[in-house]
């Protein structure tokens, strides 16, 4: 079984989905009785979109949230799902939810890393790691280390890693991950992270399939009505081109921003498609795998359809080994994985 080393495996596989394809058309036909699934930041947004559309297929659904009041009342009528209290900038809240769900002895068929921050001014946790770090990357790298034994029961997983276009921003600094000497720019820190998670896919999909365990990075796209931008600078979209003046977006601009049931639909096919069984450590979107970006796809912010393809630096074979054993020493987490 191949790697996804320096993207290896990263050719489009023409799915039959493209850019407006909803959660919908990709669940069709896919039956998830018997599944277990774990979802981070299953109750806003795009993750909400995904828990309600693996629980329609029958999926017993749990859903950790750092505001467990909001994900009550979002999620109330959803069949099947199960609220539980974490942080993932908070290590001991990671393990106690670890330890309590693997007590139940359930096998976990999918864990989809789907939560993140975006846009933040400097933060730094309890550690003194940056913040988006932190929550984007560090935390599910915990997260899915003390879930290991069960994902590894269960005799055929994925683990999928919401990473996105914005990877494309910053490669991963090594020397400075926490910006400690550098100076904080937040889309670096965004990129950073965004790149952390394609290069943790790459690495987990190495280690972890020969114990059936496959992983998925993807970019879900540019998405209206989500909470990513909640906290950004109104200066910053102007500076993309994307809004006006006054902080309206543009009519154009908005008319190409997919709806919350396109932008969930590439997680949804990652976890459940029959068509990347065999396949791993691969970066998706538009509902396939992504093309690499060897320089020659043209982009702008104001066009969201062009802003696709995967850097190589961050399928590198070579980083995504540097940067496990990073993670495991800035989180002390041992992965015994395999």
């Amino acid at each position: 079984m191949k790697d996804n080393y320096n993207g290896a495996l990263q050719q489009p596989i023409s799915s039959g989905f493209n850019a407006f394809s909803t959660t919908s058309d990709v669940i069709k036909g896919i039956d998830l009785h018997g599944k277990t699934v774990i979802v981070t930041g299953g109750y806003a947004g795009i993750g909400l979109e995904t828990v309600r559309t693996l629980a329609s297929a029958g999926a017993r659904v749990t859903v950790p949230a750092r505001d467990t009041g909001k994900a009550i009342k979002n999620l109330a009528g959803v069949e099947n799902v199960s609220i539980e209290a974490m942080d993932l900038a908070d290590p001991a809240s990671i393990d106690t939810f670890a330890e309590k769900f693997l007590r139940t002895g359930q096998p976990l068929h999918l864990l989809i890393n789907n939560a993140g921050i975006m846009w933040v001014p400097l933060q730094r946790d309890k550690r003194g790691y940056e913040s988006q770090l932190s929550t984007n990357h560090l935390g599910h790298f915990q997260l899915t280390a003390r879930l290991w034994p069960a994902l590894k029961q269960a005799g055929g997983a994925r683990v999928i890693s919401v990473s996105s276009y914005g990877h494309q921003m910053a490669p991963f600094n090594f020397e400075d991950p926490n910006f400690l000497v550098r100076e904080y720019e937040t889309l670096q820190g965004y990129g950073q992270s965004k790149t952390a998670n394609n290069l943790f896919a790459v690495e987990l999909d190495h280690r972890g399939k020969a114990a059936g365990v496959r992983a998925f990075s993807l970019h879900p796209g540019s998405v209206n009505g989500t909470d990513l931008g909640r906290v950004a600078p109104m200066e910053l979209f102007r500076q993309m081109g994307t809004h006006d003046a006054d902080g309206n977006i543009f009519p154009e601009v908005a008319a190409k921003l997919k709806t919350i049931p396109q932008g969930a639909a590439t997680t949804v096919w990652c976890a459940t498609s029959p068509q990347l069984n065999g396949i791993g450590g691969v970066y998706c979107e538009n509902a396939d795998i992504a093309e690499l970006d060897n320089g020659s796809i043209a982009k702008r912010y104001d066009d969201p359809l062009s802003l696709r393809g995967v850097q190589p630096y961050s399928l590198d074979g070579a980083n995504a080994a540097k940067l496990w054993a990073l993670s495991e020493q800035m989180t002390g987490v041992v992965f015994t994985g395999g």
